[in-house]
């Protein structure tokens, strides 16, 4: 496969992975990594720029998502606590956003409070490009 190639690919891997559906970007990168289809330094902006317009892209669902559910339905307090709690903590929240099961929704819920656009995609941006760059290194120290 083509260099050009092996990067949309593992774009693609990554923009899927980091929205709502199912699927990891991970295998792909550290293959192509050891399989030296394109520079480290591609990889890494490559994975980065895919995971992190998938997560700007459920940030985009849960601002559309406010429209139709606004911040007046949550009724238990459960729901109101962890409102709260992520309004207090904000934008820098997403630098968890790369973790699995509550990152997607982190995003999403950054959406559905109005977190803002250009602060989301930074924190989003940071934390997953931290998670490929420490996966680049420790593929690059079995190799």
């Amino acid at each position: 496969m083509s260099e050009a190639g092996s990067l949309w690919g593992l774009f693609i891997s990554s923009f899927l992975a980091s929205t709502l559906l199912p699927g990891g970007s991970e295998g792909v990168l550290v293959w192509l990594h050891q399989q030296q289809a394109a520079s480290t330094f591609s990889l890494l902006l490559v994975a980065t720029l895919g995971n992190t317009l998938g997560g700007m892209t459920s940030w985009g669902i849960g601002y559309w998502l406010r429209r139709r559910f606004p911040l007046g339905g949550l009724e238990k307090p459960r729901q109101r606590q962890a409102l709260r709690w992520l309004e207090r903590h904000g934008s820098p929240l997403l630098l968890f956003a790369w973790l699995p099961v509550v990152g997607d929704p982190l995003c999403v819920a950054a959406g559905w409070l109005k977190f803002p656009w250009w602060s989301s995609a930074l924190f989003i941006a940071l934390g997953k490009g931290a998670r490929y760059a420490l996966l680049l290194w420790v593929s690059s120290q079995a190799m």
